[in-house]
């Protein structure tokens, strides 16, 4: 294995870094760029455990199916978590989450897909009020709002002179 845990074949050296847009300051009305979130059964179960819940509906499909559902479903601290990512993606890792309000709807089940889609609906100084639904194939699964704190100078979340594309050892996909 190479630095940061790569094979010699995952890496690229001649290759362009991936496209970047540089973030501009946030403006009410401005869309969040999609995350799309394949919802794997090791996904669920594993967010589930992660969070300790426990409850038999987000691990055993039999259990699942006897208290009425289809199938497992992902569990709220899940969701919450994935919200959070969207937003972090988005603003950078020195943005700082102050409110996550979310509601559930439709259940996000395995082998299905959650689209994660945001607008700014308010900007005050530092901070932003996302509108974030996430949709699956049944329906909204979550609907609600992130207030978040972007720190001063650092328009997105990313720092003025930060390079561009994927840090270098790393693969392409995982930065």
């Amino acid at each position: 294995m190479t630095p940061g845990n790569t094979k010699p074949s995952d890496t690229n050296p001649a290759a362009p870094p991936p496209s970047h847009t540089t973030p501009t300051t946030p403006t009410p009305g401005d869309t969040l760029p999609a995350l799309t979130i394949p919802l794997t059964r090791t996904l669920i179960v594993a967010g589930a455990l992660a969070s300790r819940d426990y409850q038999d509906v987000h691990h055993d499909p039999e259990a699942a199916r006897a208290k009425g559902s289809p199938e497992i479903f992902m569990n709220i601290l899940t969701t919450n978590g994935l919200v959070g990512r969207y937003i972090t993606d988005h603003f950078g890792p020195h943005c700082t989450l102050r409110k996550v309000a979310i509601r559930l709807g439709a259940p996000n089940y395995p082998g299905d897909t959650m689209v994660l889609n945001g607008t700014i609906t308010e900007v005050t100084d530092d901070t932003a009020v996302v509108r974030v639904v996430g949709r699956n194939g049944i329906g909204h699964h979550v609907t609600g709002t992130v207030t978040v704190d972007i720190p001063e100078g650092i328009p997105g979340g990313v720092p003025e002179g930060a390079p561009e594309g994927v840090p270098e050892g790393l693969p392409e996909g995982t930065a």
